[in-house]
């Protein structure tokens, strides 16, 4: 299905980016907990090295979500949403758009309407890399608000009353670099997370199309966004644990590499998987809630499908 004529380019940038930001705003709200159950698990070991203590409590998903209730309560499951929120607003309505640019107007699809797998996998890597770049300062954000709980009941004073005073706070002590403390681990993490996720997406999408006898419903949706999370949580989860490491002590590490570096020779290289099991139970519903949200939504408001 084409493009409505009726339709602006930018019109239909700006509507496509407002439907991004919709969908992910849901999926983020609903999915949630597993994302602060999983911050809270890849920094036990970092917490355990820093201290030099032999003696670990990994206590798993859901004994470390029902941790974070009894010990802070229930509503910090949901502590760092509201800049999670903000990031979305930024990363999603970017990397759905700077994605489907390259993919139309810049790199283009076959003569056929196939976009090569190839082609999709430099569009995921850029749109992921660059939107991230700019949502950077909300993720530094959301990732120390998520340790604030756990800082407390370690006997450390609270550092942000918000979100907005976690941001003044950040820049009046490090200056508008400091926003983007950690952005390299931030962005490798996120191009090949759109790796996993957009290039799987668009890429099963298309096949099933072709392949099948399928048609553009939610039955090909729902398909297709199982292989991409489960493809960007396996390619991801490496990145995602130095970047988390790195933003919630930016000054424990001189870089990436010294993060990686760190984390297997103290914990062993499965350290750089951990909090697989949630970033991948939250990351299926999450995409799945995403793409059917906002593959809907194009439908209902005459945008073309995805």
């Amino acid at each position: 299905m084409g493009r409505p004529s009726n339709v602006s380019s930018n019109d239909s940038f700006i509507k496509k980016y407002c439907l991004s930001c919709a969908a992910a705003t849901v999926a983020e709200t609903v999915t949630f907990p597993l994302d602060i159950t999983k911050t809270r698990l890849q920094l036990q070991g970092e917490h355990a090295s820093r201290n030099n203590t032999t003696h670990q409590a990994y206590r798993g998903m859901v004994r470390t979500a029902a941790g974070i209730v009894k010990e802070e309560g229930l509503r910090k499951l949901w502590q760092g949403l509201p800049p999670a929120i903000l990031r979305h607003l930024v990363y999603s309505g970017c990397r759905m758009g700077f994605y489907e640019h390259l993919r139309d107007n810049v790199m283009k699809k076959n003569a056929d309407g196939y976009f090569p797998v190839w082609k999709s996998v430099i569009a995921g890597l850029t749109a992921g890399g660059a939107a991230q770049f700019l949502a950077s300062p909300t993720d530094l954000v959301k990732v120390q608000m998520q340790m604030e709980g756990r800082r407390v009941l370690e006997g450390h004073k609270k550092r942000y009353r918000g979100t907005f005073h976690a941001f003044q706070l950040i820049y009046k002590q490090n200056g508008i670099k400091g926003l983007w403390r950690g952005w390299l681990p931030n962005v490798q993490r996120a191009a090949l997370v759109n790796l996993g996720d957009l290039t799987t997406y668009d890429t099963a999408k298309h096949l099933v199309l072709r392949k099948t006898g399928l048609e553009d419903n939610y039955i090909t949706h729902t398909l297709s966004s199982i292989c991409s999370g489960l493809i960007a949580a396996i390619i991801g989860t490496p990145a995602d644990v130095i970047k988390t490491r790195i933003m919630n002590n930016p000054d424990l590490y001189s870089g990436s590499l010294d993060c990686f570096m760190k984390a297997v020779r103290h914990e062993g290289f499965l350290s750089l998987y951990k909090g697989f099991l949630p970033t991948w139970a939250r990351m299926a519903p999450w995409v799945m809630i995403f793409w059917f949200s906002y593959e809907q939504t194009r439908l209902l408001t005459g945008t073309s499908s995805f």
